[in-house]
């Protein structure tokens, strides 16, 4: 049992070892070295997180997706720098991700919200008729969602609830949600091409 508690190469407990030693003996099949890892690292992480996107659900799910990508096959290469650094790079870089995807996928769901009679007088005739059919083209487009990425996208862009908080509300694996909305904004992109060019 002492040995998942200790280094493959040394008698170094773990919690003693430096960062690129831990991320070794993880590599090496040592599961136990990611703990340590999450535990040095994971209030930096969150923190860099929260700062980004400003909600704590996603922070915490995009904390988790960073220490899932260190446990998997990454790229991180203890000879270039410190696993702090790459860390935080990741994490900024994922956390500019998620923003871009929420901000594009938003401006294309808003385009479906209904607008009420927010016209005004300086409106082309011929601009009211492209936002007319521009209108029913994201409703059509929408239409071609199964329910489930329907249901999904809205309660996201909607009613502003995290994946996880849709997940726990559907009482559906956080993951399938993900599916979803991936695979529901990707169907409506194709579909509004003209429109999003």
């Amino acid at each position: 049992m002492m040995h998942s508690e200790r280094s493959g190469s040394s008698d170094t407990p773990l919690s003693s070892q430096t960062d690129a030693e831990l991320f070794l003996a993880l590599r090496n099949g040592q599961n136990a070295a990611l703990g340590v890892i999450y535990d040095r690292h994971a209030g930096l992480v969150y923190g860099l997180a929260l700062n980004a996107l400003k909600n704590s659900q996603e922070a915490e799910d995009l904390t988790q997706d960073i220490f899932l990508t260190l446990a998997r096959r990454c790229s991180y290469d203890p000879k270039r720098g410190t696993l702090r650094t790459y860390l935080t790079i990741l994490t900024r870089s994922r956390a500019i991700d998620r923003l871009r995807s929420r901000t594009s996928a938003r401006e294309l769901l808003n385009r479906w919200r209904p607008t009420g009679q927010l016209e005004t007088a300086s409106n082309a005739p011929l601009e009211h008729v492209f936002q007319h059919e521009q209108s029913q083209e994201v409703k059509t487009a929408l239409a071609q969602l199964s329910n489930d990425q329907q249901q999904v996208l809205k309660m996201a862009y909607y009613d502003g609830l995290s994946q996880s908080e849709i997940a726990e509300r559907l009482k559906i694996p956080l993951g399938m949600v993900k599916a979803r909305a991936r695979r529901g904004l990707l169907k409506l992109r194709q579909s509004l091409t003209r429109f999003t060019k």
